[in-house]
This record gives structure tokens, C-alpha cells and sequence, in this order.
């Protein structure tokens, strides 16, 4: 039963968090006679997180723990995730979602071929080689480019035509933009 596994492995640490307390943490709260066997994937990922969670270590180690999870589950771990590092918890998280990425960490490492490539804060990784996406309508298309000085590219755009610019859409770029441009610029990069 996942109450009675919660209770053998927080036994096993001097000041474990409480049976109850731990269960509710990962949204499990109401599933601690339920026997572990019958746990859907996501909810025995969730388990695993609160096993690991048991003895409040200090730095804790997630290796894609949202894969296979449901969009919703999804986040109910981001939550869990950002209360721990608001809590004071060094999280150490791999994974290839990079929205979690971005929602979650405060330093991204790229790794290429078994090497790191890149290390900053999401916001700014690769943000000098990136550039922002701005698209418009003009003589019946629609033109795209990437500029590193936006209000200057916009400020020509609006003298050339006019300042009611058709369909005209500024995008910054996301962290997998950012990152897919870092792997397609690194040396001897396939680009996958």
C-alpha cells in the first residue's frame, strides 16, 4: 500500500517528513491504502518524488520526472517542484521538455555528445545569438526576419509603411528556439 511503503522508507531517515504531509505534497494524500500496483503512471511518478522526498534532503535529483505525465500532472509536479526551491531544496533536473526548463530552473546546462555547451539562466541562453522574430504582411504575403534591434527594424518598417503595419507580429524567442540555434551553431552539429 503506497501509506505503508511512504512509512518504511521515511523510517529510515532520523527526521522524516510525515507519512500524511508527504502524500498530500505530490497530490497522493487521498491514495495511501491504495495499493501501489494499481497506481496510474503519472501517480506512481508522483510516489517516487515523495520517496525521495522522505528524508528532506537538501539537494534532490529529478531525471525527467514528467515524462509520460498528463498535461495537468504535469504541472501539479512543476508546483510541488517550486515549493521545494522556495523551501530552500537544490533540485537537479534533467529533462527534454524544455518549457519545464524554462519554467523550473534557474541555470540551464546544454549538453552535446556528452559535453556541456552552454551554461546561463533560460532567459538568456544563446539570448545574443537568437534575435526576435518579427512577421508582416506586405504586397500580398507575409514576410519574416530575425533582428537583434527591434525598434530600430520597426521604426524603418513603420517609415516604409506607414504606422498601421499589416498583421504585424513580434515574437520573442523561446528557450527551445534559443536552444535549437546554440546545437545548430555548434561545430560539427547534425543539428539533432
Amino acid at each position: 500500500r503506497v501509506g505503508e511503503l511512504a512509512a518504511q522508507i521515511a523510517g529510515c531517515y532520523s527526521a522524516p517528513v510525515p507519512v500524511g504531509e508527504l502524500l498530500s505534497l505530490v497530490g497522493l494524500g487521498d491514495r495511501s491504502r491504495q495499493l501501489v500496483a494499481t497506481l496510474s503512471g503519472g501517480q506512481r511518478r508522483r510516489l517516487d518524488v515523495a520517496l525521495a522526498l522522505a528524508g528532506r534532503p537538501a539537494l534532490l535529483f529529478l531525471d525527467e520526472p514528467t515524462t509520460g505525465f498528463a498535461p495537468e500532472a504535469r504541472r501539479e509536479l512543476w508546483s510541488v517542484v517550486e515549493r521545494l526551491k522556495e523551501a530552500g531544496t537544490s533540485v537537479l533536473l534533467t529533462t527534454h521538455y524544455l518549457d519545464e526548463a524554462e519554467r523550473l530552473a534557474d541555470r540551464v546546462a546544454v549538453l552535446r555528445a556528452g559535453r556541456i555547451i552552454s551554461v546561463s539562466s533560460p532567459q538568456d541562453l544563446g539570448s545574443a545569438d537568437a534575435g526576435t522574430e518579427i512577421s508582416w504582411r506586405e504586397g500580398g504575403g507575409t514576410r519574416r526576419t530575425r533582428t537583434h534591434d527591434v525598434p530600430g527594424f520597426l521604426a524603418g518598417l513603420q517609415a516604409r509603411l506607414g504606422n498601421d503595419v499589416p498583421e504585424l507580429e513580434v515574437r520573442r524567442p523561446s528557450l527551445e528556439d534559443r536552444y535549437l540555434q546554440l546545437i545548430d551553431h555548434e561545430p560539427g552539429s547534425t543539428g539533432t
